[in-house]
């Protein structure tokens, strides 16, 4: 039998996008430019979400948004629709974004004058918890339609962002969806994690979700 090479990638790519990240956070903070990396699956309310909170902002700072997808610019004409500088990045049929690809969508979209930006990465639970984009901050978005055991199927997600928006809070009688379950198994993964209750439909907790980008952006911006 022929003997082959076998050549372990993984780690080395995943150090060289870690170490473009810190340098573009490195960039954004010089800037003094906020940068919002908001992950969740298909379906779980991320772009309503993202308009209720420029809604929320805009008259206290400048906002700008990158709405990353494989195909389509369905939610990027959304929050055009409302005034926002928005750009549209299509990631060829890769499920997540990098430091280098987030860097482009930058270029494109220009962050002169801009406080904050909502970076709408691609819809899903696995890949973007993988990749270190660059952001300021990270959080992500579980629906109660999506089930209380999804800290127990998706820890990584759970365990690197800073916020976690429990959305479609008004659908809760609805589905067996445990609330308190979801609060332990989240804080077991991720003790620091912020955990704000909301519906983007309702606008019920977005003044909470508001309240702490206004207190991230301050100290980014310090």
């Amino acid at each position: 039998m022929k003997t082959f090479k076998v050549l372990e990638i993984k780690e080395s790519i995943f150090e060289d996008n870690n170490r473009q990240a810190d340098l573009l956070r490195d960039e954004l903070k010089e800037k003094k430019t906020f940068l919002l990396n908001l992950m969740s699956s298909p379906g779980s309310g991320k772009t309503t979400t993202v308009l209720r909170t420029i809604d929320s902002l805009k008259s206290d700072m400048n906002i700008a948004v990158m709405e990353a997808d494989i195909d389509s610019d369905v939610d990027a004409r959304a929050v055009a629709n409302t005034g926002t500088k928005v750009i549209q990045l299509h990631t060829g049929g890769m499920c997540h974004l990098d430091a280098d690809m987030t860097k482009q969508g930058l270029t494109g979209l220009g962050t002169e004058d801009i406080d904050f930006i909502i970076l709408e990465n691609v819809g899903n639970l696995v890949c973007p918890a993988e990749f270190d984009t660059g952001a300021s901050k990270n959080a992500m978005i579980l629906s109660v339609p999506e089930g209380d055991d999804k800290p127990l199927k998706y820890p990584l997600m759970f365990s690197m962002v800073d916020v976690l928006l429990i959305n479609k809070i008004d659908t809760i009688d609805y589905f067996d969806f445990d609330l308190e379950a979801v609060k332990v198994r989240a804080q077991k993964l991720n003790p620091d994690i912020k955990i704000i209750p909301i519906s983007a439909k309702t606008g019920e907790g977005i003044d909470e979700w508001a309240d702490w980008i206004r207190t991230e952006v301050k100290k980014w911006q310090e």
